[in-house]
């Protein structure tokens, strides 16, 4: 499932994502029972807990203890809520790594923090970074990136394609790892019953298997698929493992093309 953001009224939803202070703080008189911080909130509680299939105006109201017509005077649809939580939840990661001395240090921190995020609030995955939603943190998130790679003295053209892969890297490896964590849930079923029902047929219906596939063969005898805490599910930690060493690979290119730059 794919949602996309920024559907909502332009105006509307840009004048609540860059409010200063909730949208009823200057009202006069008491202060109202509910607000805009209050509803995105719960909304992000309810989607980090039932994901995005779970989240809708009624639930919202339901968990504040009011009807959804109530919200609809702070929060006209939930395409304009959408575009609130992202950025709100946004708010949450780091955004100054001038504590790490080295450009890489500050990337790999970078990076892990981004995946932790995402693996606390899976239903953003689902959110389409394909059109941005153009508030205050989501341009933070870009910032903070851009601020670690001016480190490298690269051209801006040069940055602007490595924010996009970084993030683009950093988001496919972490729904990955969402989507591993997800599959017991959906199937009833867990990674080694999964494998162990079907690994056990191949013999059955592929006799000739490494013969078929003799470079996957070696693999499995040379034990690349053991994992090394059997506590966790293997999908999960094949995802963290691929994660980090896919990571490293990243910033080694990186690397090397800042010297071959430099050596030009």
């Amino acid at each position: 499932m794919v949602v996309y953001a920024a559907q909502g009224d332009a105006r509307r939803s840009m004048g609540l994502l860059w409010r200063e202070g909730s949208a009823d703080s200057a009202r006069p008189g008491p202060r109202p029972a509910l607000s805009v911080e209050m509803i995105i909130e719960a909304a992000i509680g309810i989607a980090d807990a039932d994901g995005m299939s779970g989240l809708s105006m009624r639930a919202v109201g339901e968990r504040l203890g009011r009807t959804a017509m109530a919200l609809y005077t702070y929060v006209a649809n939930k395409n304009e809520l959408l575009d609130l939580m992202y950025d709100h939840a946004l708010a949450e990661l780091p955004a100054d790594y001038s504590g790490h001395a080295e450009w890489r240090d500050a990337l790999t921190a970078w990076a892990r923090d981004n995946w932790d995020f995402f693996l606390r609030h899976p239903w953003l995955l689902q959110v389409s970074d394909a059109r941005s939603v153009l508030g205050p943190n989501e341009f933070q998130t870009v910032e903070t990136l851009v601020v670690i790679l001016d480190r490298l003295e690269l051209p801006a053209k040069d940055v602007r394609r490595l924010v996009g892969t970084l993030t683009t890297y950093v988001r496919g490896a972490a729904r990955r790892a969402v989507e591993a964590r997800a599959a017991q849930a959906e199937t009833g079923m867990s990674d080694d019953e999964w494998w162990l029902t079907r690994s056990s047929l191949l013999a059955e219906v592929a006799p000739d298997f490494s013969q078929r596939y003799p470079a996957l063969t070696r693999l499995e005898s040379g034990r690349a698929f053991q994992m090394e805490d059997e506590s966790v599910p293997y999908l999960e930690q094949e995802a963290r493992e691929t994660f980090r060493a896919g990571l490293a690979t990243v910033l080694d290119g990186i690397e090397v093309a800042l010297r071959r730059a430099r050596i030009a």
